[in-house]
Protein backbone atom coordinates (compact mmCIF):
# COMPACT_ATOMS: atom_id res chain seq x y z
CA UNK A 1 0.00 0.00 0.00
CA UNK A 2 2.79 2.66 0.88
CA UNK A 3 4.56 1.99 -2.45
CA UNK A 4 1.56 2.33 -4.29
CA UNK A 5 1.49 5.89 -2.75
CA UNK A 6 4.94 6.53 -2.91
CA UNK A 7 5.32 6.28 -7.24
CA UNK A 8 2.78 8.82 -7.66
CA UNK A 9 4.65 11.36 -5.56
CA UNK A 10 7.76 10.15 -7.40
CA UNK A 11 6.10 10.60 -10.83
CA UNK A 12 5.37 14.19 -9.61
CA UNK A 13 8.18 15.06 -8.73
CA UNK A 14 9.77 13.99 -11.58
CA UNK A 15 6.78 15.82 -13.66
CA UNK A 16 7.75 19.15 -11.60
CA UNK A 17 11.33 18.49 -12.34
CA UNK A 18 10.71 18.23 -15.83
CA UNK A 19 8.98 21.14 -16.36
CA UNK A 20 10.99 23.54 -14.12
CA UNK A 21 14.03 22.86 -16.44
CA UNK A 22 11.87 23.53 -19.42
CA UNK A 23 10.81 26.81 -17.82
CA UNK A 24 14.42 27.34 -17.08
CA UNK A 25 15.49 26.79 -20.40
CA UNK A 26 12.71 28.91 -22.18
CA UNK A 27 13.72 31.87 -19.69
CA UNK A 28 17.33 31.46 -21.09
CA UNK A 29 16.32 31.51 -24.63
CA UNK A 30 13.82 34.53 -24.04
CA UNK A 31 17.08 36.33 -21.84
CA UNK A 32 19.56 35.67 -24.93
CA UNK A 33 16.92 36.16 -27.68
CA UNK A 34 14.23 38.70 -26.70
CA UNK A 35 13.98 40.30 -23.95
CA UNK A 36 15.51 44.20 -23.68
CA UNK A 37 17.70 45.61 -21.33
CA UNK A 38 19.08 49.39 -21.27
CA UNK A 39 22.35 49.50 -20.42
CA UNK A 40 24.69 52.41 -18.64
CA UNK A 41 27.32 54.03 -20.46
CA UNK A 42 30.90 53.39 -18.56
CA UNK A 43 31.75 56.79 -19.84
CA UNK A 44 29.33 59.68 -20.90
CA UNK A 45 32.49 62.23 -21.46
CA UNK A 46 32.13 62.48 -25.54
CA UNK A 47 35.10 62.88 -27.82
CA UNK A 48 35.28 66.12 -29.55
CA UNK A 49 35.91 66.02 -33.67
CA UNK A 50 39.42 67.24 -34.59
CA UNK A 51 39.00 70.01 -37.14
CA UNK A 52 42.74 68.26 -39.04
CA UNK A 53 42.05 65.59 -41.55
CA UNK A 54 44.85 63.47 -40.59
CA UNK A 55 45.91 60.42 -42.02
CA UNK A 56 44.89 56.93 -41.78
CA UNK A 57 46.40 54.96 -39.76
CA UNK A 58 47.33 51.51 -41.39
CA UNK A 59 47.74 53.54 -44.73
CA UNK A 60 51.02 53.39 -46.98
CA UNK A 61 50.33 55.14 -49.76
CA UNK A 62 47.79 57.94 -51.01
CA UNK A 63 44.92 56.84 -53.68
CA UNK A 64 43.04 59.66 -53.54
CA UNK A 65 42.16 59.56 -57.05
CA UNK A 66 40.72 55.71 -57.25
CA UNK A 67 37.04 55.48 -57.55
CA UNK A 68 34.43 52.96 -57.11
CA UNK A 69 33.55 53.09 -60.67
CA UNK A 70 36.90 52.00 -61.66
CA UNK A 71 37.27 47.99 -61.74
CA UNK A 72 40.60 46.17 -61.98
CA UNK A 73 38.54 43.41 -62.46
CA UNK A 74 35.25 41.31 -63.49
CA UNK A 75 32.32 44.05 -64.87
CA UNK A 76 30.67 46.42 -62.71
CA UNK A 77 27.19 48.13 -63.66
CA UNK A 78 27.49 52.47 -64.25
CA UNK A 79 27.50 54.62 -61.39
CA UNK A 80 27.14 57.54 -63.68
CA UNK A 81 23.88 59.66 -63.10
CA UNK A 82 20.99 56.60 -63.05
CA UNK A 83 17.38 57.22 -63.29
CA UNK A 84 16.04 60.98 -62.44
CA UNK A 85 18.41 63.93 -60.92
CA UNK A 86 17.10 66.16 -58.09
CA UNK A 87 18.58 69.03 -57.17
CA UNK A 88 17.75 71.42 -54.05
CA UNK A 89 20.10 74.32 -51.82
CA UNK A 90 20.57 74.66 -48.36
CA UNK A 91 23.00 74.49 -45.50
CA UNK A 92 25.08 71.76 -47.09
CA UNK A 93 24.88 74.20 -50.48
CA UNK A 94 23.74 72.79 -53.91
CA UNK A 95 22.46 69.00 -53.47
CA UNK A 96 22.78 66.65 -56.45
CA UNK A 97 21.38 63.57 -56.07
CA UNK A 98 20.47 60.64 -58.10
CA UNK A 99 19.70 57.05 -57.90
CA UNK A 100 23.49 55.67 -57.62
CA UNK A 101 24.98 59.22 -56.36
CA UNK A 102 24.94 62.33 -54.11
CA UNK A 103 27.02 65.26 -53.43
CA UNK A 104 26.96 68.23 -51.35
CA UNK A 105 29.62 70.59 -50.36
CA UNK A 106 30.67 67.93 -48.06
CA UNK A 107 29.67 64.75 -49.34
CA UNK A 108 30.35 62.70 -51.86
CA UNK A 109 29.28 59.50 -52.48
CA UNK A 110 29.18 57.34 -55.64
CA UNK A 111 27.28 53.48 -55.77
CA UNK A 112 28.42 50.90 -57.87
CA UNK A 113 27.20 47.21 -58.60
CA UNK A 114 30.13 44.54 -59.40
CA UNK A 115 29.80 41.48 -60.05
CA UNK A 116 32.41 38.96 -59.04
CA UNK A 117 32.85 35.15 -57.75
CA UNK A 118 29.17 35.03 -59.10
CA UNK A 119 27.95 37.45 -56.39
CA UNK A 120 26.36 40.99 -56.38
CA UNK A 121 28.82 43.43 -54.62
CA UNK A 122 27.97 47.16 -53.69
CA UNK A 123 30.51 49.69 -53.45
CA UNK A 124 29.66 52.78 -51.88
CA UNK A 125 32.78 55.30 -52.37
CA UNK A 126 32.48 57.97 -50.10
CA UNK A 127 34.50 61.13 -49.81
CA UNK A 128 33.80 63.90 -47.02
CA UNK A 129 35.52 67.41 -46.18
CA UNK A 130 35.48 66.30 -42.17
CA UNK A 131 34.92 63.45 -40.12
CA UNK A 132 32.51 64.58 -37.97
CA UNK A 133 29.83 63.09 -41.51
CA UNK A 134 30.95 59.34 -40.56
CA UNK A 135 29.05 58.15 -37.93
CA UNK A 136 27.45 55.51 -36.29
CA UNK A 137 23.49 55.10 -34.52
CA UNK A 138 22.32 52.53 -32.20
CA UNK A 139 18.78 50.91 -32.70
CA UNK A 140 16.00 52.86 -30.49
CA UNK A 141 18.90 55.24 -29.71
CA UNK A 142 19.99 53.34 -26.93
CA UNK A 143 22.73 51.02 -25.85
CA UNK A 144 21.70 47.98 -24.64
CA UNK A 145 20.90 43.83 -25.13
CA UNK A 146 18.44 42.75 -27.64
CA UNK A 147 17.41 46.56 -28.39
CA UNK A 148 17.00 46.19 -32.75
CA UNK A 149 15.94 47.54 -36.15
CA UNK A 150 16.77 47.40 -39.27
CA UNK A 151 18.89 49.19 -41.35
CA UNK A 152 16.68 51.10 -43.28
CA UNK A 153 14.49 52.10 -39.82
CA UNK A 154 17.53 53.37 -38.39
CA UNK A 155 19.02 54.84 -41.48
CA UNK A 156 15.65 57.48 -41.43
CA UNK A 157 15.75 58.03 -38.01
CA UNK A 158 18.75 59.88 -38.42
CA UNK A 159 18.17 60.92 -41.68
CA UNK A 160 21.83 58.83 -43.23
CA UNK A 161 22.64 59.87 -46.53
CA UNK A 162 24.09 55.92 -46.46
CA UNK A 163 24.34 53.55 -43.80
CA UNK A 164 25.40 50.15 -43.52
CA UNK A 165 24.37 47.45 -40.36
CA UNK A 166 27.49 47.55 -37.99
CA UNK A 167 28.90 44.86 -35.42
CA UNK A 168 25.36 43.81 -33.96
CA UNK A 169 27.54 44.63 -30.48
CA UNK A 170 24.26 43.47 -28.99
CA UNK A 171 24.37 39.46 -29.60
CA UNK A 172 27.55 39.66 -27.39
CA UNK A 173 28.66 40.12 -23.41
CA UNK A 174 32.04 41.34 -23.96
CA UNK A 175 34.32 43.26 -26.43
CA UNK A 176 34.47 47.25 -26.31
CA UNK A 177 31.30 49.45 -27.45
CA UNK A 178 32.43 53.45 -28.37
CA UNK A 179 30.15 55.09 -30.46
CA UNK A 180 30.20 58.33 -31.82
CA UNK A 181 32.63 59.24 -28.91
CA UNK A 182 31.02 57.55 -25.80
CA UNK A 183 32.63 54.83 -24.34
CA UNK A 184 29.79 51.81 -23.37
CA UNK A 185 31.48 48.85 -23.02
CA UNK A 186 35.08 48.29 -21.86
CA UNK A 187 35.15 44.97 -21.11
CA UNK A 188 38.01 43.28 -23.44
CA UNK A 189 36.88 39.60 -25.36
CA UNK A 190 40.04 37.83 -25.66
CA UNK A 191 42.03 38.57 -28.71
CA UNK A 192 39.28 40.15 -30.42
CA UNK A 193 40.35 42.69 -33.51
CA UNK A 194 38.78 46.18 -33.47
CA UNK A 195 38.55 48.51 -36.07
CA UNK A 196 38.95 51.88 -34.20
CA UNK A 197 37.84 54.81 -35.65
CA UNK A 198 39.60 57.97 -34.64
CA UNK A 199 38.04 61.97 -34.39
CA UNK A 200 40.14 63.21 -37.54
CA UNK A 201 38.82 59.84 -39.93
CA UNK A 202 41.73 57.60 -39.68
CA UNK A 203 41.20 53.93 -39.24
CA UNK A 204 43.80 51.41 -36.70
CA UNK A 205 43.19 47.80 -36.22
CA UNK A 206 43.93 47.43 -32.47
CA UNK A 207 43.77 43.86 -30.87
CA UNK A 208 42.05 44.29 -27.16
CA UNK A 209 44.63 42.24 -25.25
CA UNK A 210 46.86 45.02 -26.47
CA UNK A 211 44.79 48.29 -25.41
CA UNK A 212 42.27 49.16 -22.57
CA UNK A 213 39.23 51.01 -23.95
CA UNK A 214 40.17 54.26 -21.75
CA UNK A 215 43.37 54.27 -23.51
CA UNK A 216 41.93 54.17 -27.24
CA UNK A 217 39.48 57.09 -25.91
CA UNK A 218 42.11 59.13 -24.63
CA UNK A 219 44.25 58.61 -28.08
CA UNK A 220 41.30 60.24 -29.60
CA UNK A 221 39.16 57.16 -30.76
CA UNK A 222 35.58 58.33 -31.64
CA UNK A 223 33.93 54.51 -32.94
CA UNK A 224 35.13 51.39 -32.26
CA UNK A 225 33.48 48.51 -34.20
CA UNK A 226 34.03 45.14 -32.76
CA UNK A 227 33.26 41.82 -34.76
CA UNK A 228 36.15 41.14 -37.54
CA UNK A 229 38.79 40.54 -38.77
CA UNK A 230 40.66 42.78 -40.39
CA UNK A 231 40.94 42.37 -44.13
CA UNK A 232 43.00 44.99 -45.19
CA UNK A 233 46.23 46.21 -43.12
CA UNK A 234 48.60 48.57 -44.80
CA UNK A 235 47.24 48.08 -48.23
CA UNK A 236 48.21 43.75 -47.78
CA UNK A 237 45.11 41.39 -47.62
CA UNK A 238 45.55 40.33 -43.83
CA UNK A 239 43.04 36.90 -43.70
CA UNK A 240 43.76 33.46 -45.72
CA UNK A 241 41.49 31.04 -47.84
CA UNK A 242 40.95 29.36 -44.44
CA UNK A 243 39.53 32.41 -41.91
CA UNK A 244 36.22 32.34 -41.55
CA UNK A 245 34.18 33.73 -38.97
CA UNK A 246 33.28 31.18 -36.24
CA UNK A 247 31.23 28.38 -38.18
CA UNK A 248 30.04 30.42 -40.36
CA UNK A 249 29.68 28.86 -44.17
CA UNK A 250 32.39 30.02 -46.74
CA UNK A 251 30.24 31.65 -48.65
CA UNK A 252 28.07 34.11 -47.33
CA UNK A 253 26.47 37.83 -47.58
CA UNK A 254 28.87 40.17 -46.21
CA UNK A 255 29.29 43.57 -45.04
CA UNK A 256 32.70 45.79 -44.95
CA UNK A 257 33.98 49.38 -44.30
CA UNK A 258 37.51 50.03 -45.56
CA UNK A 259 39.66 53.20 -46.34
CA UNK A 260 41.24 54.40 -49.23
CA UNK A 261 42.76 58.16 -48.21
CA UNK A 262 42.11 60.30 -46.20
CA UNK A 263 38.32 61.15 -45.72
CA UNK A 264 38.02 58.85 -48.32
CA UNK A 265 36.17 55.93 -47.83
CA UNK A 266 34.53 52.90 -49.37
CA UNK A 267 30.94 51.10 -47.85
CA UNK A 268 30.89 47.52 -49.23
CA UNK A 269 27.85 45.07 -49.19
CA UNK A 270 27.73 41.87 -50.81
CA UNK A 271 24.75 40.02 -51.34
CA UNK A 272 24.61 35.87 -50.90
CA UNK A 273 22.80 32.56 -50.34
CA UNK A 274 20.20 33.20 -53.35
CA UNK A 275 19.97 32.04 -56.72
CA UNK A 276 21.49 35.15 -58.47
CA UNK A 277 24.26 35.32 -55.42
CA UNK A 278 26.44 32.98 -53.89
CA UNK A 279 27.74 35.10 -51.91
CA UNK A 280 31.68 35.36 -50.53
CA UNK A 281 34.52 33.85 -48.65
CA UNK A 282 36.22 36.70 -46.13
CA UNK A 283 39.31 35.97 -48.24
CA UNK A 284 37.53 36.73 -51.83
CA UNK A 285 36.08 39.64 -49.94
CA UNK A 286 39.94 40.78 -49.12
CA UNK A 287 40.88 40.16 -52.80
CA UNK A 288 38.11 42.43 -54.08
CA UNK A 289 38.50 45.30 -51.29
CA UNK A 290 42.39 45.08 -52.69
CA UNK A 291 40.68 46.14 -56.37
CA UNK A 292 39.66 49.13 -54.59
CA UNK A 293 43.18 50.19 -53.63
CA UNK A 294 41.87 50.12 -49.56
CA UNK A 295 45.11 50.84 -47.12
CA UNK A 296 43.05 49.48 -44.26
CA UNK A 297 39.56 47.23 -44.31
CA UNK A 298 37.44 45.38 -42.05
CA UNK A 299 34.87 42.59 -41.94
CA UNK A 300 31.33 43.94 -40.35
CA UNK A 301 28.36 41.62 -39.36
CA UNK A 302 27.37 39.86 -42.52
CA UNK A 303 24.84 37.52 -43.36
CA UNK A 304 21.28 38.52 -42.81
CA UNK A 305 22.33 41.57 -41.23
CA UNK A 306 24.22 42.22 -44.53
CA UNK A 307 22.22 45.50 -45.80
CA UNK A 308 23.21 49.30 -47.20
CA UNK A 309 20.58 51.95 -47.13
CA UNK A 310 21.23 54.94 -49.51
CA UNK A 311 19.16 58.00 -50.27
CA UNK A 312 16.26 56.24 -48.13
CA UNK A 313 15.89 52.50 -50.12
CA UNK A 314 17.65 49.09 -49.40
CA UNK A 315 20.42 48.67 -52.20
CA UNK A 316 20.80 45.22 -51.74
CA UNK A 317 19.06 41.96 -51.40
CA UNK A 318 19.44 40.84 -47.78
CA UNK A 319 18.23 37.72 -46.40
CA UNK A 320 17.09 36.95 -42.89
CA UNK A 321 14.55 34.50 -42.48
CA UNK A 322 12.62 35.33 -45.16
CA UNK A 323 14.44 35.96 -48.79
CA UNK A 324 13.95 39.84 -48.88
CA UNK A 325 13.56 41.16 -45.38
CA UNK A 326 15.96 43.32 -43.72
CA UNK A 327 17.23 41.63 -39.87
CA UNK A 328 16.88 43.64 -37.08
CA UNK A 329 19.88 44.68 -35.65
CA UNK A 330 22.19 46.66 -32.72
CA UNK A 331 23.52 49.38 -34.93
CA UNK A 332 24.69 50.79 -38.26
CA UNK A 333 27.51 53.23 -39.42
CA UNK A 334 26.31 55.98 -41.44
CA UNK A 335 27.05 59.22 -43.81
CA UNK A 336 24.85 62.10 -42.85
CA UNK A 337 24.91 65.27 -40.71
Amino acid sequence: MDENIKKPKKQICAIVSILAAIAFTVYIALDTFVISYAYTPVSTTSSSYSSSSGSSSGSSSSNSSSSSGSNSSGSNSSSSSSGKSSSSSSSTGEVISTDTTYEDDNIKITVTTYRENDTNIYVADVQVSSAEYLQTALAQATYGKNITDTTSNMAEEVNAILAINGDYYGTQETGYVIRNGVLYRDTADSDQEDLVIYEDGSFEIINEDDVSAETLMENGAYNVLSFGPALIVDGEISVTENDEVAKAMASNPRTAIGIIDDLHYVFVVADGRTDESEGLSLYQLAQFLETLDVTCAYNLDGGGSSTMVFNGEVVNTPTSTRSGSERKVSDIVYIGY
